[in-house]
């Protein structure tokens, strides 16, 4: 689904692409590993993968309910690696853009939201606030996910990233350029995903297919970078339930005729079951299937 009459101002979008391709310049890429895998609380993680099966750089940073980009110079560690102080204050002032500008790019994310939450809701025949309160959306634990896809010429492999469905309620996906993300249809078939600009992609969550127990299905999707001419970036955001929050099939889905098809975990469970670390936000929704 996609989001056009959205309210969103075009300039946050504009803004927050501008930012994260200034984060994701090539003359700071040593310094953005301080931000490399250090610790299972990590709320900020960065990453390069360059393979047969994962082409992309990615920062995930943990949203809601507190945002956890640095704010302040203390929070850099300078001559990290014996690398000068004042290319740290450049990747510092670009980050310290950057939080402003999410920080209003997350609050209007969020609106959204929590309007879709209520939309779904009505949909499925309750009041309002249903699913809003059967996830706990407002004290929710949200990442988002800033990738950089390269051209073609500067990939390993025809993959961007492989096939996965993604943790949460919602996820919401803005880009620069259009192309590379592809769609599993329900009859088995890859298809591209055009998304015009300023939309808001819309895809469905595991938490949601879980809370219906399969009436909603969580997308399966990839990207392919193969036909790229141009880098891609894209900003996702992943909107799930509170860490806390026991998420398993509502009763008013379960019947002789429904089986209960997934096992009660919480979110915080539902994250780490594989090894993962929470702002790796990675599905496991096969290990949550009972049928």
């Amino acid at each position: 689904m996609q989001l056009v009459n959205h309210s969103i101002p075009d300039g946050v979008f504009d803004n927050i692409l501008n930012g994260v391709s200034d984060f994701f310049d090539q003359t700071t890429l040593n310094e953005r590993r301080i931000y490399s895998k250090r610790s299972p609380s990590d709320r900020i993680r960065w990453e390069l993968n360059s393979s047969t099966g994962e082409n992309r750089e990615y920062l995930k940073v943990v949203a809601h309910p507190q945002s956890h980009f640095p704010s302040n110079p203390s929070g850099f560690r300078f001559n990290y690696y014996g690398i000068p102080s004042s290319i740290y204050l450049k990747l510092f002032w670009v980050i310290w853009c950057i939080s402003k500008i999410l920080e209003e790019y997350g609050k209007e994310m969020r609106r959204i939201v929590i309007e879709l939450a209520r939309a779904v809701s009505k949909s499925l025949g309750f009041e309002e606030h249903f699913v809003e309160k059967a996830l706990e959306l407002k004290s929710g634990f949200d990442v988002l996910a800033m990738n950089l896809y390269p051209p073609n010429a500067k990939s390993k492999g025809a993959v961007g990233l492989p096939q996965h469905t993604d943790p949460g309620f919602i996820i919401t996906l803005v880009q620069d350029v259009n192309g590379g993300l592809q769609i599993l249809s329900h009859k088995g078939n890859w298809i591209n995903a055009y998304i015009p600009h300023h939309a808001i992609l819309i895809q469905l969550g595991d938490q949601l297919e879980i809370l219906t127990n399969g009436m909603y299905k969580s997308h399966i999707h990839r990207v392919i970078v193969d036909n790229n001419k141009v880098q891609r970036i894209s900003v996702v955001g992943l909107h799930g339930p509170s860490l806390d929050r026991l998420i398993n099939p509502n009763a008013k889905f379960v019947d002789e005729k429904h089986l209960k098809k997934y096992r009660e975990m919480t979110f915080k469970e539902f994250l780490e079951v594989n090894g993962d670390d929470e702002v790796d936000v990675q599905s496991s929704l096969e290990q949550a299937r009972l049928l």
